[in-house]
């Protein structure tokens, strides 16, 4: 396990010390929960980015409810 050091500056420990108390989270748990918050939005946007361009190129469905109805059966 990786042990990283951050510095913060004031304002930056009185954000950190406000989340801490509003969560009732450690220090730790909240910047890897942060983390892991930014990594799926990451991977949110490439997800919307490929959709985008498929959509673009007009290579996109949508299917209607009574459609994925009748192919269920």
């Amino acid at each position: 396990m990786a042990v990283i050091s951050v510095r913060f500056n004031a304002y930056e420990e009185k954000v950190l010390k406000r989340l801490e108390n509003y969560y009732d989270e450690d220090r730790s748990k909240l910047l890897k929960k942060s983390l892991l918050e930014m990594y799926e939005n990451l991977v949110d946007r490439k997800e919307i980015e490929k959709f985008e361009i498929k959509e673009k190129n007009k290579k996109v469905h949508f299917y209607s409810a009574e459609e994925i109805l009748k192919n269920i059966k």
